[in-house]
């Protein structure tokens, strides 16, 4: 039997093109003791993979030239070496970019696919989720009657730190994003209190119509000129949490730093960058307050769903420019 992988080709320079990636034919690898054999099902793809395609330090290794990629997937046991895992159990893992991947079973995670559609435990209850749940509570620390900014609000992260701000008692949330469509779907469809166009106008000066008495927390998905515009409307003692910069995930040369800074003196500001895998601990107490959401309805979610492993390179370069709505993932059966 022969599978596909996607394997990384070459490093990109600037923005990544199909050229960087490879599909590459493989025998089915056999699991040794200790592992299983699963057949993905559904894969994810995610910003933070750009910065793991360029051969620097961070805080997760470079992905390996001429070795498939990896990140977040669901896939079926087909066979096993141990008596935790069966086949026909589903697992969450993070081989993908694969049909077929050997997992150490004590790396799955299983998971029922009775209880939620696959896709939803690598978005809205996956890692996804998680990110913006400790994102606006713990790191933002987000209080009742704040006013709150989210940039990349249509995004998967974003989408659901709004939701979260509203049902957490908001005085008001905003968010930005990159078409009229995207700002539909956050006010119609969300319950965003006021959404804009970024590419229409200056973020700087929509923000401040937005939020005319200012923002208490900003929730940072996309740098540049967004934080900058956001220090601008950040009220006194205003946080703000760093999840991600995707304006500059493809520079080729440095990118210059806000130009106030020196606002968060007077201001008293706080920002904090973080990772989700610092705060598994936080799980439970996440599926316990958001999974009943999830299942009545409370708090909505969208897929962009992209069929077939041999896209999944396209899927990834339509995410870093903004084609999709919520969480983008790739199905392989």
């Amino acid at each position: 039997m022969t599978a596909l992988e996607i394997h990384l080709a070459a490093r990109p320079t600037g923005k990544p093109t199909l050229d960087n990636f490879a599909l590459v034919e493989v025998a089915v690898p056999e699991p040794a003791p200790g592992q299983v054999l699963v057949r993905n099902h559904v894969m994810s793809v995610d910003p933070y993979m750009r910065g793991r395609m360029n051969d620097v330090k961070s805080y997760a290794p470079p992905f390996v030239l001429g070795a498939p990629l990896t990140g977040a997937a669901i896939g079926e046991v087909v066979k096993s070496t141990v008596d935790s895992l069966r086949p026909g159990d589903f697992v969450l893992h993070d081989f993908g970019w694969r049909d077929y991947a050997v997992v150490d079973a004590r790396g799955a995670v299983k998971v029922d696919p009775d209880a939620a559609p696959l896709g939803a435990y690598l978005g809205v209850l996956g890692m996804t989720g998680l990110t913006a749940y400790v994102g606006l509570l713990d790191i933002a620390e987000f209080r009742e009657g704040d006013t709150v900014f989210v940039s990349a609000a249509a995004g998967a992260v974003g989408a659901q730190v709004g939701q979260l701000a509203k049902l957490r008692g908001a005085k008001r949330v905003i968010g930005s994003a990159g078409s009229d469509d995207k700002v539909r779907y956050l006010l119609d469809e969300l319950g965003f209190d006021a959404a804009f166009n970024y590419k229409s106008a200056p973020v700087a000066e929509q923000l401040a119509a937005a939020a005319p008495e200012g923002i208490d927390v900003y929730f940072d998905n996309v740098g540049g000129d967004h934080l900058e515009a956001a220090i601008s409307a950040m009220n006194l003692n205003g946080r703000i949490a760093v999840c991600g910069m995707i304006s500059i995930y493809n520079a080729t040369e440095p990118t210059p730093a806000p130009r106030n800074l020196f606002q968060f003196i007077g201001k008293r500001l706080a920002m904090r960058g973080f990772l989700v895998f610092d705060h598994s601990a936080r799980r439970s107490d996440f599926v316990r307050e958001v999974g009943p959401w999830v299942r009545d309805g409370t708090l909505r979610y969208t897929e962009t769903v992209v069929e077939g492993l041999r896209n999944a390179p396209t899927a990834f370069l339509d995410l870093l420019d903004g084609a999709n709505t919520g969480k983008m993932l790739v199905t392989l059966v």
